[in-house]
């Protein structure tokens, strides 16, 4: 009976080593498969960054990170101006929301003074 939980408890561990095998080949394949789209989109982003008709001298990869930089910076000053712009409308809304009430009472009383 202990030979053949032993034989069992080993079967299992085999089972278990080819099921850590099969994802480690996952994870590598994975992982492979992440660099190259990595190289790929460095690639577009350096093209995209390289000026056209720059005679020939190429962008250094810190050029490309300073730029993306900056623009993520623009994107993110453009976004806080934007919830400004949103909130000063929505303030200017509510302030034209109560002179139209306020308009109306005035306009009640007029007409009630008549």
């Amino acid at each position: 009976q202990a030979e053949e939980e032993l034989e069992e408890a080993r079967a299992r561990q085999a089972l278990q080593l080819q099921e850590m095998g099969r994802r480690e080949r996952l994870l590598r394949a994975d992982l492979g498969r992440a660099k190259e789209q990595l190289e790929s989109l460095k690639t577009r982003v350096m093209r995209v960054c390289s000026p056209a008709g720059a005679a020939g001298k190429g962008v250094t990869e810190q050029q490309v990170i300073e730029k993306v930089r900056q623009i993520s910076e623009e994107r993110q000053q453009s976004h806080e101006r934007e919830k400004c712009l949103q909130e000063e409308l929505s303030s200017r809304l509510s302030k034209e929301k109560e002179v139209s009430a306020n308009i109306e009472v005035l306009q009640k009383s007029l007409c009630e003074l008549q």
